[in-house]
């Protein structure tokens, strides 16, 4: 489970890096990689370990305008909790 108070970072062993060939931002970590949507980026972005989970929303709710902060919301744990599930954040249990 995610909490909101917590202040998620990538892990040291994952970068987030443009691929110019593909114009994606994938996030890379040992052996594989993730190709990520524009929506997955800006999350990635604000992994750095200074944004609560809440923060994180409120800052998009203003850059996705026509989403909902709800949607918004979901997308954040959803994806927080792919990258969690697959050992590439730091401060999430």
């Amino acid at each position: 489970m995610i909490f909101v108070t917590i202040r998620p970072r990538l892990s040291p062993k994952v970068r987030l890096r443009f691929d110019r060939r593909t114009g994606h931002y994938l996030l890379l970590y040992p052996e594989t990689g993730l190709e990520l949507n524009g929506t997955a980026t800006a999350i990635a972005r604000l992994c750095t370990g200074e944004w609560t989970i809440d923060e994180m929303v409120d800052h998009l709710t203003r850059s996705y305008v026509d989403a909902s902060p709800g949607e918004i919301r979901r997308a954040v744990r959803e994806f927080l909790g792919v990258l969690a599930d697959r050992g590439l954040l730091q401060g999430v249990t």
